[in-house]
């Protein structure tokens, strides 16, 4: 099950011991398949789970797959294309929600290709406390791997082209409604 392309949708996060961690309360659906979901965020609220809420400042095009332990969040300014990527769980879309599990780790990546390793202690403590199994860890090691080689190569998503054709297909589809 995918949600239909054209619908706006909520994307939730929540952590391994099934507590929500993070709710973005809409999603405009640009593309959804078995391979992937694309969603584009413009003014989106996001909501914590500490209840603090939050509007996002800049429009993002939003990658989600069903088969990978990360999605990405490709945040579109005035200086370049900015990619915050998350550590998660597969996503699934269940008919509510657009949902994956948070794994602490995030990489984020500059317009002029550097990047940075987040949360490090963050994903340690959490590990301990949840629990995270030795499996799930080794997977996400691998996958962390798998993410900095695409980000290297500049693989989709992570090329300017790649997010203008999607956010042009945004921009189309709002307009036609």
């Amino acid at each position: 099950m995918y949600p239909e392309v054209g619908t706006e949708e909520y994307i939730q996060s929540f952590k391994h011991n099934g507590s929500l961690h993070r709710t973005w309360c809409k999603g405009f659906v640009v593309e959804a398949d078995e391979k992937q979901i694309v969603a584009v965020t413009n003014k989106a609220w996001v909501i914590e789970s500490d209840g603090r809420r939050w509007l996002t400042r800049e429009p993002a095009v939003c990658f989600f797959w069903p088969d990978r332990w990360y999605n990405i969040i490709s945040m579109i300014r005035k200086n370049g294309v900015y990619y915050y990527c998350n550590m998660a769980s597969p996503t699934l879309y269940d008919g509510e929600a657009i949902k994956n599990i948070d794994y602490d780790l995030d990489v984020k990546l500059y317009p002029d290709r550097s990047y940075q390793i987040l949360d490090e202690n963050e994903y340690r403590l959490h590990a301990r406390e949840m629990g995270y199994p030795e499996d799930i860890k080794a997977i996400l090691e691998k996958q962390m791997k798998k993410l900095l080689d695409e980000m290297e190569a500049e693989a989709d998503p992570f090329n300017d082209l790649c997010i203008e054709n999607y956010y042009h297909m945004y921009l189309d589809m709002v307009r036609k409604r």
